[in-house]
């Protein structure tokens, strides 16, 4: 065996690639590093850092996250041995809106296939031609097909339409809108960090894909992401998105709630105690109510001693506005009643005690607490079984096959003491002392896994010489590429005004009739 054979984890495969997500949420900005080699997805990296500059999950101070940012990046490059060049973020959860449009591709022939690429096209137009009420400080998050026709037959599902035949192609689509200024300054701070390649995502799809059961998806669920800046709600039937809404109201208002009521104490002793002691509904809470916590004073201000009990009770008042907001937006929806699942709570407040026996009194649906699935290998890296990292883990989920590689190898280069090795005889190649390594931390133990450099010889070097002349040498012209079917022009209907189309139509009926 050469000394070649070697593995260096520095050296990137050409087959391994590294996807890198970016959570940037109110209370916590997290960075999370996967190793991706075809299907095998191994995280190898996740730390949460308490963040400033965010509210209700956008960015607020750029230069505040950038501070935060950029410390936590380099430290996952220093543990890692890598270059962070590239990385998936998430959009903000708030504030965003829906719209309900009709996307429709007239003209097509009438012996004309509907093919899967179609349907891609015209889910892509949905997004890159949407017509918005102010361009220029709106922007897309997304578009969900809810379902297609061929003009004749409606409500048709994605996967009984391919293969229809028809002239007209149209599709029923849900809309997110959010602010154009939140996905600018999310770009400003990955610049000022040195990323210079991001892709953004909707979390609310992302994190479902990641949390949620198949079955869920198909009969019925509400997905509560409750979070520290904001709370939404993503409700999915038939496995497709159907409903979206978000509140600035989570965690944190939890906390600042139990900082007001505590007296002097600061954000941070109040957000440990959410943690440690915080619970849901007083009445249940057992020997827990009978206990006080004695909080010591380092001035002159006396002592506080705030009773659990009563904590209990500042918590659930705001637990319980915040999750009447949700099923106020579950009724909106139009799908109350088809929720066979019930409701799923994710994000990093949903761990909470008691949090779901309150949402099943107050709602009469069954509530479980959302976990990303096991769909990663993830031993070693702390903090990944919590539902904090729900979004981290549905970011990298959707950007497995979508992202190229987010990260390269240091190219920091070591001296190695020579060693005599009564083997050398089976190298063919001599023996260097220049090579490259890299320390990979594990259970703080390194071990350092080296390469020998490549030895240029002189039967090695290759010779140049020229066959042919420039004159005798014909140029051929690359094929033009295949046209794009921007020809194609889609006739989109909002929602709003084909009802307003509708309620003409029936008055203009109604005043003949009194003629």
């Amino acid at each position: 065996m050469q000394i070649n054979d070697i593995k260096n984890y520095n050296n990137m495969d050409i087959i391994d690639k590294h996807i890198v997500a970016i959570d940037l949420g109110t209370s916590k900005i997290a960075i999370t590093v996967a190793k991706v080699n075809g299907n095998d997805v191994q995280m190898i990296y996740y730390k949460e850092t308490p963040s400033t500059g965010i509210r209700y999950s956008s960015v607020f101070n750029v230069m505040q996250v950038k501070d935060v940012l950029y410390r936590a990046i380099k430290e996952a490059e220093e543990q890692l041995g890598i270059k962070i060049t590239q990385a998936v973020v998430g959009m903000p959860k708030y504030p965003v809106r829906q719209e309900t449009s009709n996307g429709e591709i007239r003209d097509r022939g009438e012996d004309a296939d509907i093919t899967s690429e179609d349907i891609a096209f015209l889910k892509s137009l949905a997004e890159d031609s949407y017509p918005l009420k102010d361009p220029d400080k709106e922007a897309i998050f997304g578009a969900v097909a809810q379902s297609f026709s061929d003009g004749e037959n409606f409500q048709i599902i994605e996967n009984d339409i391919i293969g229809m035949t028809s002239d007209v192609l149209e599709g029923n689509f849900k809309i997110f809108i959010g602010r154009k200024s939140d996905l600018r300054k999310i770009d400003q701070v990955m610049s000022k960090v040195g990323i210079t390649g991001t892709k953004k995502y909707f979390t609310a799809d992302t994190t479902a894909k990641a949390v949620l059961t198949p079955s869920e998806m198909e009969n019925g669920v509400a997905l509560i992401d409750f979070g520290a800046g904001c709370t939404s709600v993503a409700i999915y039937q038939d496995n497709i998105m159907r409903h979206y809404a978000s509140i600035p109201f989570g965690g944190k208002n939890i906390t600042d709630d139990i900082k007001n009521e505590s007296g002097q104490i600061s954000e941070r002793l109040a957000e440990n105690i959410k943690l440690g002691f915080g619970a849901c509904m007083p009445e249940k809470l057992q020997s827990m109510g009978d206990k006080v916590l004695h909080i010591r004073s380092n001035s002159t201000e006396p002592d506080i001693k705030l009773p659990v009990k009563y904590l209990s009770e500042i918590i659930t008042a705001r637990v319980e506005e915040i999750m009447m907001a949700m099923l106020y937006e579950i009724y909106n929806s139009g799908f109350a009643d088809s929720l066979r699942s019930g409701i799923v709570i994710t994000g990093g407040c949903a761990q909470m005690a008691n949090l779901g026996n309150f949402i099943y009194d107050i709602s009469g649906y069954r509530v479980r607490t959302g976990y990303a699935r096991n769909l990663f290998s993830h031993s070693g890296c702390e903090g990944l079984n919590e539902t904090s990292a729900t979004t981290s883990l549905g970011l990298l989920l959707a950007a497995k096959d979508d992202m190229g590689n987010c990260a390269h190898g240091d190219d920091s280069v070591v001296e190695v003491e020579k060693k005599d090795n009564p083997f050398d005889f089976l190298n063919d190649t001599p023996a260097v002392e220049s090579v490259e390594t890299v320390a990979e931390t594990v259970e703080d133990t390194p071990e350092v896994a080296v390469e020998v450099a490549e030895v240029e010889t002189k039967e090695e070097e290759a010779v140049q010489t020229t066959i042919f002349r420039e004159d005798e040498i014909e140029t051929v012209p690359k094929p033009p590429k295949a046209p794009k079917k921007n020809h194609i022009k889609v006739i989109w209907k909002k929602f709003s005004e084909q009802i307003e189309s509708l309620y003409d139509n029936v008055n203009q009926g109604i005043d003949k009739e009194n003629v």
